[in-house]
């Protein structure tokens, strides 16, 4: 069994045959599944699919690419959403200096305020940092206590130390796949197993063979046997142990 911690199946993409393909999922042997919300809608999507399919969990959050999407407005619409008993984390939070690096004073201040909502709702964040990883680093260094996951993590082994040594957890996604995926292949060195989860990001960043067609979580098997090489163990070992460790991030039975 394996746990994608990591999927927006609220994307238009999966409009056509959503509730179909997540039962085929399922059916593979996908046990669980993490859908994070963007914005407002997204939350309220992956919020709705939680409620309709017991296996899926939502986490709710602005995504720093939807920045022009948050208000105090929304975000007050927002608050909700995270108190329902199948939210287990606030998220996709985080920086993005790659897409949007005008506004990087205003992304820095959202990100803290859904990190200070997560701390009093002791929910675990999921964050994103792309090209922003000096930022991301210094600002939950600012706060000891909070735990998550750095979401298809694209930074430093140093910086991977650190954030292994604050009890933070990383998430490895298709890119490992990748023939340039070097960075990738030195974090996963130095990360523990019990500290691994593994992730599709679907329909985002499909694994090799699949590079370039819609993901799912079915592709999560290729992302689990890279890592079971990498750390000299069976594929049936990764996926038992990701399981495990998304489970204890995410609070889950």
């Amino acid at each position: 069994m394996i746990f994608d911690t990591h999927a927006h199946y609220d994307s238009n993409a999966f409009n056509a045959d959503r509730d179909a393909l997540l039962e085929q999922v399922h059916a593979a042997g996908v046990e669980l599944i993490v859908d994070p919300g963007c914005d407002l809608e997204s939350s309220r999507t992956a919020i709705a699919l939680a409620e309709r399919f017991d296996f899926v969990y939502a986490a709710v959050g602005f995504h720093p690419e939807d920045l022009d999407k948050y208000s105090d407005e929304a975000f007050d619409e927002l608050r909700p959403l995270a108190e329902h008993p199948k939210c287990v984390a606030i998220g996709e939070i985080g920086l993005d200096y790659y897409w949007d690096a005008e506004h990087k004073e205003e992304q820095k201040a959202l990100f803290r305020r859904q990190i200070e909502w997560a701390l009093k709702l002791c929910k675990p964040i999921i964050v994103h940092d792309r090209e922003a990883h000096g930022d991301c680093l210094e600002i939950v260094r600012d706060y000891p206590s909070l735990r998550g996951v750095f979401h298809c993590y694209s930074g430093s082994a140093e910086m991977a130390g650190e954030l292994l040594r604050r009890g933070w957890y990383l998430g490895f996604d298709g890119p490992v796949t990748y023939k340039n995926a070097r960075r990738a292949l030195e974090v996963l060195e130095i990360c523990p197993l019990e500290r691994i989860l593994i992730e599709t990001d679907s329909p985002y960043l499909s694994p090799v063979p699949l590079r370039g067609k819609r993901n799912d979580s079915r592709n999560l098997r290729y992302v689990a046997e890279k890592i079971a090489q990498v750390k000299g163990v069976s594929t049936e070992e990764i996926e038992r142990i990701t399981l495990e460790n998304g489970k204890t991030l995410f609070q889950l039975p």
